[in-house]
């Protein structure tokens, strides 16, 4: 079930400010600005934000960080008393682990038109054909959460800037790769 800003708890909008600090690290690492916090009562158990660039790995969103993070803190992958505050509305990978992670609640701040598929694509977190649903607010603190992304497009779009992808060097030969054909005839041969 998704609830607009105002069935915010109290303390909510002082746990998405949190993840607004973590987002904030990501965009001076130059990685998306995305921050997540997970707290359990009223104790931030994990603190994240995007490494994908430092870290040359696509899983490395702020809310597969946090998760593992908060499991590690409690010493159990189940996540049933505890909530995730993030800044960006979840991608399908991470809405999945949270669902795997038993986690209850999650307070989100913007929405992902793009990638989100708690309320944007699709409703991943209330599906009843799945074994536990979580129940989510949206759109708190969403102005300062979408304000932060907006930016760190705008300076990524900048002519004067290059990339912020790092470039890779490449490898000194090209590394074999197979052909439609000659997959087809391998499996002819066989």
């Amino acid at each position: 079930m998704i609830l607009d800003p105002q069935t915010a708890q109290p303390l909510d909008e002082h746990y998405m400010q949190l993840a607004l600090q973590q987002a904030e690290l990501a965009a001076g690492e130059e990685e998306v600005p995305v921050g997540a916090v997970v707290v359990c009562g009223e104790r931030v158990i994990a603190a994240a934000h995007n490494q994908r660039e430092q870290l040359h790995d696509p899983t490395a969103h702020a809310e597969m960080i946090a998760i593992t993070q908060a499991a590690e803190s409690l010493g159990d992958w189940r996540l049933t008393d505890c909530t995730m505050y993030v800044t960006l509305e979840p991608c399908p990978m991470c809405a999945g682990a949270m669902l795997l992670a038993r986690l209850p609640r999650l307070v989100y701040g913007a929405t992902d038109p793009k990638t989100g598929f708690v309320h944007s694509l699709y409703h991943l977190l209330d599906d009843d054909r799945l074994n536990h649903q979580v129940e989510v607010v949206a759109g708190v603190c969403s102005a300062a959460c979408g304000e932060i992304l907006t930016q760190f497009f705008q300076a990524q779009r900048r002519p004067e800037r290059s990339s912020h992808r790092k470039s890779r060097p490449r490898p000194a030969s090209p590394l074999p790769t197979a052909t439609r054909s000659s997959f087809s005839a391998n499996l002819r041969s066989r």
